[in-house]
């Protein structure tokens, strides 16, 4: 095995991409669910308005990052699509929103966005559901 090249299509890459996928995609569903909730309770909704698109529809981004994106991240469905998705909101939630902050209140943002530009680069791995259809494309020729 060749610890140098990260090119190399090894079974521990793929496992470990598989691991990683699956524990940052459930952790962000725990941010995720509580927001869920918050938008279908149906009150007064008081969220972080960024663009001027008013506080609704910014929990509703929101939540389709950290929840349905997050789900399609475990399963490795669309999964850099859903990463664009989840770095965009991890950029706004460290910078604009914990912007002025200390550190210590902008660190699990950051944490999150480092690891999913880390998937972003490395890819889903073979262990996902968008490897499937690839390889199912490229066995059929579509």
């Amino acid at each position: 095995m060749n610890y140098f090249n990260s090119n190399s299509s090894s079974v521990p890459k793929d496992i470990i991409l598989l691991a990683v996928r699956v524990f940052v995609g459930f952790a962000m569903l725990s941010h995720g669910f509580p927001k869920l909730q918050m938008l279908l309770e149906g009150g007064k909704i008081e969220f972080f308005d960024f663009i001027g698109l008013g506080p609704t529809v910014t929990l509703v981004l929101t939540v389709i990052a950290e929840f349905v994106c997050s789900i399609l991240l475990i399963l490795g469905l669309f999964t850099r699509i859903s990463l664009g998705f989840l770095i965009f909101t991890m950029t706004i939630a460290a910078f604009v929103v914990h912007g002025a902050d200390p550190f210590d209140k902008k660190e699990m943002s950051l944490i999150y966005l480092s690891v999913y530009l880390l998937l972003m680069v490395f890819g889903a791995g073979k262990v996902s559901v968008d490897h499937m259809i690839e390889k199912r494309k490229r066995a059929s020729d579509w």
